[in-house]
């Protein structure tokens, strides 16, 4: 149990002046790179490394905390106004907050993005400094078995996203998982599908295709629309920072425990980051919802439990960091790479012979988050100025970002020419009603189901039964099965409730063609 001197030394630390100016300095930096459509709070991260080189260890892991927390939740502004979505988490709701954007209502989708993340983020703190420990224990006990039910469970999500239409977004999920195949075979390393382009051998970066997914199709379909005068600006209503943020707390509250929950205990398994956490709290979302059917048309529901799962899982995924040196996502990754440059080396260890730092750590990120109420509110307010800038001068700074994005990557015009596909494809998707979401989710989730997949099937020796042979793992498959038998029950109730409803409807036209027969 953590002592109170301990918390005490570790509050006084924070407080330094060099710490919180490091803390703010990077919430700024984070707000201006998250808020650009293709910079993610990763490559944040990276360009951060080489000025923690002159910084005390706190100092740097602050800088890194504070920036990355700040991106993450300002991924979500050029989702709502302009359909980019800046981060992987927030693809999963850019549909629903750009509807709330077109309705009016861009003040109060951004107002709930940064409240919400806020609040998922302390919560998720308070996770990481009360029982951090045992869940770095817990996740620690997943093997392969348990990665891959997870990821099945996460690809699932697409059904629960695509509610509408769930076989169109079943395509665009499997289309999406066999984009991310290409590259070299997880076993035996060999090409796969590079059609001997060198690039492709690292297989298709989701950043470029998820830009040109998303910004591109969005102007492609600008530029081909029929009408001949200029689409209506967007309304940007009356922007009132966390105005009614305390009300739909009190109308949600299953939504923000279910978000932060879930990105505590997602984030906490090594290697599989918040991103996951998101997708899988929106498609929860819809499914425990009462009205379910206002999804998709700028409802705010899962808007609450989505983002607020985003800082939880951001705050867990430093758990295994802290606790065992295993990195949680890829920021944590170079945070942990900083830690042993400066001669901090994380681990269990690291509790006993230095509590004072790694509480000193957790703190920081209550500071991080706090950060975002202000911050968040500066944003908010230049909402009104972003959206009243005409067409024809964001078209092409949008294009401008898709292209440095694009290129920031991997820095290879391979990727700037991967969005531009990507873009084409997307346009033609949507013409045809096939939604974007679920081909973002396969291609992200593709690697690690494949890579689990395959390394269970190796220590089962082809045995499917062992993948329910551990409790967690039976557990998580079970529910599976559970999710995939009852979709496929409501959607063959629901296929037969509309044959029997049009059979219905023919019996009473030829029973009203008999009865004029007879009239006459």
């Amino acid at each position: 149990m953590m002592s109170l001197d301990t918390l005490w030394q570790a509050l006084l630390m924070v407080m330094a002046p060099g710490v919180l100016l490091a803390i703010v300095i990077g919430a700024v930096y984070g707000l201006f790179i998250g808020a650009l459509p293709g910079l993610t709070a990763t490559m944040a991260t990276a360009l951060l490394v080489p000025v923690t080189f002159y910084m005390e260890p706190l100092a740097a892991i602050a800088l890194i905390v504070s920036s990355t927390a700040m991106a993450i939740t300002a991924g979500d502004i050029p989702g709502a106004l302009i359909r980019i979505p800046g981060t992987p988490a927030s693809a999963a709701y850019t549909e629903e907050s750009y509807e709330m954007t077109r309705r009016g209502k861009a003040g109060e989708v951004l107002s709930l993005g940064f409240f919400f993340s806020a609040l998922g983020g302390l919560i998720g703190a308070v996770v990481l400094l009360v029982s951090g420990p045992a869940l770095a224990q817990v996740s620690l006990n997943f093997s392969s078995f348990e990665f891959f039910w997870l990821a099945v469970l996460g690809l699932m999500t697409c059904a629960l996203v695509s509610a509408n239409n769930p076989v169109k977004g079943g395509v665009s999920l499997v289309l999406g998982i066999l984009v991310s195949t290409v590259g070299l075979d997880v076993t035996t390393g060999q090409p796969r599908f590079t059609f001997d382009v060198l690039e492709l051998s690292g297989g298709v970066s989701f950043i470029p295709v998820m830009i040109g997914m998303f910004a591109l199709s969005e102007i492609l379909r600008g530029f081909t629309t029929l009408e001949r005068e200029q689409p209506a600006p967007l309304k940007v209503g009356d922007v009132k920072p966390y105005r009614g943020m305390l009300a739909l707390l009190r109308r949600y509250p299953m939504s923000v425990v279910r978000g932060t929950s879930l990105g505590a205990a997602i984030g906490a398994l090594p290697g599989v980051g918040g991103d996951l956490a998101a997708w899988i709290s929106y498609g929860l979302s819809r499914k425990f919802s009462k009205t379910p059917e206002k999804f998709g048309t700028g409802h705010p529901e899962g808007l609450v439990e989505a983002t607020s799962s985003n800082n939880a899982g951001l705050s867990a995924a430093w758990i295994p960091a802290l606790v065992f040196g295993i990195p949680g996502d890829a920021v944590t990754a170079i945070a942990v790479g900083v830690l042993f440059m400066k001669g901090v080396s994380p681990g269990p260890r690291l509790f006993v012979e230095n509590p004072t730092m790694p509480t000193a750590i957790i703190i920081s990120f209550f500071v991080a988050n706090l950060l975002l109420f202000p911050l968040g509110w500066i944003a908010i307010k230049a909402a009104r100025h972003i959206l009243s800038i005409p067409r024809a001068v964001i078209v092409p700074m949008i294009l401008l970002c898709c292209f440095i994005g694009s290129y920031a990557v991997n820095n290879t015009l391979f990727d700037v020419w991967a969005m531009l596909i990507a873009g084409l494809v997307g346009y033609l998707m949507e013409r045809n009603g096939f939604p974007i979401a679920p081909l973002i989710l396969g291609l992200v989730l593709g690697p690690v189901l494949e890579r689990n997949f395959i390394m269970s099937m190796q220590i089962a020796r082809g045995d499917l039964l062992d993948f329910f042979d551990r409790p967690v793992a039976a557990g998580l498959g079970t529910m599976v099965c559970i999710v995939l038998v009852i979709t496929i029950y409501r959607a063959w109730t629901r296929r037969g409730l509309v044959s029997s409803s049009a059979m219905a409807e023919d019996a009473a036209m030829d029973a009203n063609q008999s009865l004029k027969g007879n009239s006459q």
